[in-house]
């Protein structure tokens, strides 16, 4: 028999999940209709959300730090081996914490490339592109397109791995990140995770701020000018 719920997931960690679920979402529609105002705001919005998700990796609840889930290969290897058999782990499972992080790592190069990119007219550029060479921003534009390709097959690993668990496991992945809650298994002794409210607040203001001073290339004099 099935034990009353405990929470995993914080609601920080939630919103940022599906939040860049949508806006990547955004951001490729704003790209194939040449919406670049659009696109540069939304990518802005990625990037916040992804330095967030770092600080919040750091500073964040047991489940939201890196160094509760990223684990070494002996533990994700000896995982493979009986993953169908294993009970819900709290948070992360060694092989999906690498999952998130390689996802994050190639978001960030994704948009970081972003800012420095510039088209092949030279008419649309990220706010940090002219601080390279036109050439220099076409490669980051390069790199921006590879980065793209890339987050869509980790996108589509991530999807599978989660009807793996939901179709052929019997495990409920989704509504835990929609909830934050999950049946606790018999026996467990796991507390629900805490967090900090003031703390994310902090955390969050910085870095508007400073995605506030990229969007403006840090020329920072006068920004405030209409």
């Amino acid at each position: 028999m099935m034990g009353d719920k405990v929470r995993i997931w914080d609601a920080p960690v939630r919103l940022f999940h599906w939040t860049l679920i949508s806006l990547f979402a955004f951001s490729w529609w704003s790209g194939e209709n040449h919406e670049m105002e659009w696109h540069r705001i939304s990518g802005l919005a990625v990037l916040a959300l992804l330095l967030f998700r770092l600080f919040w990796g750091l500073a964040g609840s047991r489940t939201a730090r890196f160094a509760q889930f990223i684990k070494g290969p002996g533990t994700v290897l000896a995982y493979l081996r009986k993953a169908a058999d294993e009970q819900a782990t709290d948070g992360h499972n060694p092989l999906g914490g690498w999952s998130v992080a390689a996802l994050l790592l190639v978001l960030l190069t994704l948009v970081t490339a972003g800012l420095f990119s510039v088209d092949v007219d030279g008419l649309e550029s990220g706010p940090l592109a002219e601080y390279l060479s036109f050439d220099g921003g076409r490669a980051a534009a390069e790199i921006h397109e590879t980065a793209f390709k890339a987050a869509l097959a980790l996108i589509g690993l991530h999807i599978s791995a989660i009807l793996f668990y939901q179709c052929l496991v019997g495990r409920d992945l989704l509504l835990p990140m929609i909830t934050g809650r999950r049946e606790r298994e018999p026996g467990e002794k796991v507390d629900d995770v805490r967090w900090s409210p003031v703390r994310a607040a902090i955390g969050l203001a910085a870095i508007v701020v400073l995605v506030w001073a990229i969007s403006k290339g840090f020329h920072l004099a006068g920004a405030g000018d209409v």
